[in-house]
């Protein structure tokens, strides 16, 4: 037996010096062949994906939420702190998160000229307040990014600016007849863009109403509108087809993006700003490269015209409605649809991802808002480099 051992004495010092190391070999590929079995865990998990995990229902269908159309959405999320029951000095403090009371707000606007304020809570839709004062239908809302202001436009030719909390009007702009349709905050809420049946894009500042800038597209009616998360970019929709990308610095046109062949019923930027996702009339979706301004995907599904898109703030999914009166959920990663709902009798105008991704609502035609749940689990772990983990201990 001692003939199988190396001789020099520069290697084993002796008998029980080599049995220890020939066990450390033994846990070291034991623990190899761990990881790589990890490794192919992780691979089939990202083959089969989660989505065949994720939960997806109607929670609420609030019917009829107007006495007509609605053709517009959105959502929103206040932070309410909670008040210590009494003043005593012994009290024990809250605890942080105990403090706080979230309340979940969808705003609605309607052909009947009314903006509605819904809370949602035990996933059940209550009306919290009407906001009146336009004379015409109103054709788009649009909630700030703390949700204290709601802006909506109408066929009255106005856009209003409201307060959440006491329901009351900030500011009426007067912008004239071909001066407005769709509208949208900037991410600082300092300022409100609205796309024009001129083709132009006007910026208004949200504390005095005036008018900061145009922007020219040189196209025809802007159908959509969509500001990037990180406030460097405007896009606009045409009905021509036409996507005109602007940079909010400068002013200046610096991208123009064709592929589709109908009008641009919608606009999403991602939440990293890093794509921008188009509707159309043509039945399809696309997603653009913002900083290069090429298309990286076409996606088709719906039967009809695709009327509204949304990317889900945790940029996992995204979200689509159409005149073929369903609602599809796209997995971004592998661009397929996941998920089809029908629970609306008639084209659906707008849909919209809840602020913490599990939740999404459209509204339509059929005078609805559906709220639907989607609840996934968490992602898989990825494989971690064991083998560095373990020279670091």
């Amino acid at each position: 037996f001692c003939c199988l051992l190396p001789c020099s004495s520069r290697y084993f010092a002796s008998f029980r010096e080599y049995f220890y190391i020939e066990e450390e070999i033994r846990e070291f590929q034991f623990f190899v062949l761990s990881i790589h079995f990890r490794k192919i865990k992780y691979q089939l998990s990202s083959v089969f994906s989660l989505d065949a995990m994720s939960t997806f229902k109607l929670l609420s269908k609030h019917q009829p939420a107007h006495e007509s159309t609605i053709w517009t959405c959105a959502w929103g999320r206040t932070v309410h702190r909670k008040d210590q029951q009494n003043g005593d000095d012994d009290e024990v403090p809250m605890d942080p998160e105990d403090a706080e009371e979230i309340e979940e707000l969808v705003v609605s606007g309607s052909m009947d000229s009314s903006v509605k304020i819904w809370n949602l809570g035990n996933d059940k839709l209550s009306q919290k307040g009407q906001l009146e004062g336009h004379c015409f239908g109103v054709v788009s809302v649009d909630i700030n990014s703390d949700s204290s202001m709601i802006v909506s436009s109408s066929l009255d030719s106005t856009i209003r600016i409201w307060n959440v909390e006491n329901k009351q009007l900030l500011k009426k702009i007067e912008a004239g007849p071909l001066d407005i349709w769709t509208v949208a905050f900037s991410p600082d809420s300092k300022h409100v863009i609205s796309g024009c049946q001129n083709g132009k894009i006007n910026i208004y500042n949200v504390e005095s109403g005036n008018t900061e800038s145009t922007l020219d597209t040189r196209g025809k009616f802007i159908l959509s509108i969509a500001y990037s998360p990180d406030g460097k970019y405007i896009a606009s929709g045409a009905v021509d087809g036409i996507i005109s990308v602007f940079d909010v610095a400068t002013g200046k046109l610096v991208h123009t993006l064709e592929g589709h062949a109908m009008p641009i019923r919608s606009l999403s930027f991602s939440p990293d700003s890093e794509l921008l996702l188009t509707a159309s009339d043509d039945k399809h979706m696309k997603l653009y490269d913002v900083q290069h301004a090429n298309a990286v995907a076409t996606l088709s599904g719906h039967a009809s015209w695709v009327l509204s898109v949304a990317f889900s703030p945790d940029n996992t999914h995204f979200v689509s409605g159409s005149s073929d009166n369903t609602v599809k959920v796209w997995e971004l990663e592998t661009r397929s649809c996941v998920h089809t709902f029908k629970e609306h009798t008639d084209q659906v105008w707008q849909v919209k991802y809840s602020p913490d991704s599990t939740k999404i609502v459209s509204v339509s035609d059929d005078q609805s808002i559906n709220i639907y749940s989607h609840e996934r689990p968490p992602p898989p772990p990825k494989p971690i480099d064991d083998y560095m983990m373990m020279m670091t201990d």
